[in-house]
């Protein structure tokens, strides 16, 4: 066998061993490459199996972005050095009340928010100051007039005064009417039409909580589950 012989025979040899080389290098990356993969996805359940604490961090994230966020507007007022008029804005577990507390220097604004830290203030776009309370009973007109009564699109809807008088205070949600009818006695819906009176907070809620199972989107719940 000749010198030219020998070295074809070589190049085909390494050609051979080159091809078998990257082969083995490559199932070894892509083996490499699921065990760090599996690795991770252990990790991550690992991370996300403890609730408790990732429930608190998001917490404390919450937290820290409403204090900065509070913190911004109220730095733009001192900045501004304006004179303010002041709302505040209670939320009651049935109605709202409005009241205007004055015109006020950032300084009052800022040592108002820091005596009441429940409110939640904010400066609206036409340059007043805004908070929010949230209160747990009734306001006074859901008191004196409060009515829980269908409108006429069919949502389930908080009336001042009957809903004849159609004064929405706020919608809930909309009703499959025709599945309440087939489900609910002549006098409950008689009595939906013509106004539910609202005495006190345990009597709103149970109103609600009777009337949610009737909302369009827990019906078509209901009905999926029955086809299935």
């Amino acid at each position: 066998m000749n010198i030219f012989n020998i070295r074809k025979q070589l190049k085909k040899r390494w050609r051979r061993w080159k091809r078998a080389i990257w082969t083995i290098g490559a199932c070894v990356l892509v083996a490499l490459m699921a065990w760090l993969g599996m690795l991770l996805s252990e990790q991550m359940e690992k991370l996300m199996t403890k609730e408790p604490l990732v429930l608190e961090t998001f917490g404390k994230l919450e937290d820290q972005l409403a204090e900065e966020s509070s913190q911004d507007w109220l730095e733009h007022l001192r900045e501004s050095n304006q004179l303010r008029i002041v709302h505040l804005n209670k939320i009651y577990t049935c109605g709202e009340e409005s009241l205007v507390l004055g015109l006020m220097k950032p300084t009052e604004i800022s040592q108002l928010s820091k005596e009441h830290p429940a409110w939640t203030g904010r400066l609206a776009p036409g340059g007043d100051v805004w908070f929010d309370e949230h209160v747990q009973g009734l306001s006074d007109v859901c008191r004196r007039e409060g009515y829980v009564g269908i409108d006429k699109n069919g949502n389930l809807s908080l009336f001042e005064g009957p809903p004849k008088q159609e004064k929405v205070i706020r919608t809930f949600f909309q009703l499959d009417v025709e599945t309440m009818e087939s489900a609910l006695p002549s006098e409950v819906l008689k009595q939906l039409n013509s106004g539910i009176r609202i005495q006190d907070v345990e009597e709103y809620n149970s109103v609600l909580s009777t009337f949610s199972d009737f909302a369009v989107e827990a019906s078509e719940k209901t009905m999926q589950q029955n086809r299935q």
